[in-house]
């Protein structure tokens, strides 16, 4: 039985929504997930399938946007330069050659630090700042600098000390007084108890025959680079898929993989990003957007093992996902699935979430035609 199509959609934009109902009528009849997107401040699309308007989701690493976001605004405000060493801010990080590293680069995913030689605890997964302390004294996998991969569990960490160190507030506690509460965003870095209700829990992936053949050929020997940086040298692996079903991963809401979001939540950081949005200005400036999103690292990804392009913390969205975007998009995907971004060029902001982990992990495939055709009719109205 195919999921009903709920919400609704500005004139102009009725195509996303039969875009939307044809991709649900080949789903699997569990399907949750929700669609949201943002014109220049004005909402255009609002719809859901197999859910409710309001629930929550984990969005993995949909999450660092608003890491990245936080890093920004502190940049704008000059409290922090991008060109400083990271050891201006956390001395301690110079321990075993990591003292020439800026912040631009760190923020590129140059670092090196992509995880530790013996993992994490699910206790630390879940803290920040327990991260950060063992990443301090962690020899980096490549000369920090020279390459750059992924770091996917612990770049919100690292540059969450940054922003302790320089601010003396977490990073979620600034995102929290200068982000969501502003524009009371279902966005959350630490979910308040009083939310627990409308979280749904992640489903696992649904692998057809075909995929879990590639999903069992791929490499993962716990001492490769793409095992430490998803914890798989740890003595006991956390279970990706399973993190956001954590309470204390919830409540902390570490900001590479913590957050707990709606479609509507993340769209709406994203148009708040950079567009006038309920009456307030956009929180980046034109040239803050222009500078995160300017390409910062581009190439063989160490992590990944495939090419991937980032700007400071940002993916190059247009890059790695959706080459009919305008260049300097700023945005991050989830391994979920879940999908947000910003085009500057058309002033649109996308967000999607679901609740069943998609094959293959990251920006679920139907994002490309959905956020197409979201893309198409903004450029149109």
């Amino acid at each position: 039985m195919t999921q009903e199509i709920h919400g609704t959609v500005a004139d102009g934009f009725e195509d996303v929504r039969e875009e939307f109902a044809a991709f649900v009528a080949g789903e699997r009849p569990d399907y949750e997930g929700q669609l949201c997107a943002y014109v220049h401040g004005r909402r255009v699309v609002d719809l859901w399938a197999g859910t409710e308007a309001d629930a929550l989701y984990g969005v993995f690493s949909s999450t660092k946007g608003a890491a990245y976001l936080v890093a920004a605004l502190l940049v704008q405000d000059g409290t922090l330069e991008l060109d400083r060493k990271v050891t201006y801010y956390w001395p301690e990080f110079a321990a075993e050659g990591k003292g020439a590293l800026t912040l631009r680069d760190l923020l590129a995913h140059r670092a090196g630090v992509v995880g530790t030689d013996t993992g994490f605890t699910l206790a630390e997964l879940a803290d920040d700042r327990q991260l950060a302390e063992r990443l301090a004294d962690q020899r980096p996998f490549w000369r920090p600098g020279t390459a750059f991969g992924y770091h996917a569990l612990v770049i919100g960490a690292l540059v969450g000390e940054v922003v302790r160190r320089a601010t003396g507030r977490t990073l979620q506690e600034v995102y929290q007084e200068r982000i969501r509460t502003p524009y009371a965003l279902d966005f959350h870095l630490g979910l308040p108890a009083s939310q627990e209700p409308r979280f749904r829990t992640t489903q696992p992936m649904a692998p057809t025959p075909r995929q879990q053949a590639l999903l069992d050929a791929a490499p993962t020997g716990p001492h490769t680079l793409a095992s430490i940086a998803f914890n798989g040298n740890a003595a006991e692996p956390a279970d990706l898929a399973a993190l956001p079903n954590t309470p204390p991963v919830r409540a902390k809401g570490p900001a590479s993989v913590g957050g707990v979001a709606s479609a509507r939540g993340l769209a709406g950081m994203y148009a708040a990003a950079i567009s006038e949005l309920d009456g307030r200005a956009p929180l980046l400036k034109p040239d803050t957007v222009a500078e995160f999103g300017q390409v910062h690292s581009a190439g063989y990804d160490l992590v990944a093992r495939s090419h991937r392009a980032f700007g400071l913390g940002f993916q190059a969205t247009a890059d790695t996902w959706h080459p009919f975007l305008g260049a300097g998009t700023i945005g991050h995907s989830g391994a979920s699935g879940s999908q947000a971004f910003a085009d500057p060029w058309s002033g649109l902001a996308y967000g999607y979430t679901r609740r069943r982990f998609a094959f293959p992990g990251g920006a679920a495939p139907e994002n490309d035609r959905l956020a197409r055709a979201v893309h198409r009719a903004a450029l149109a109205a």
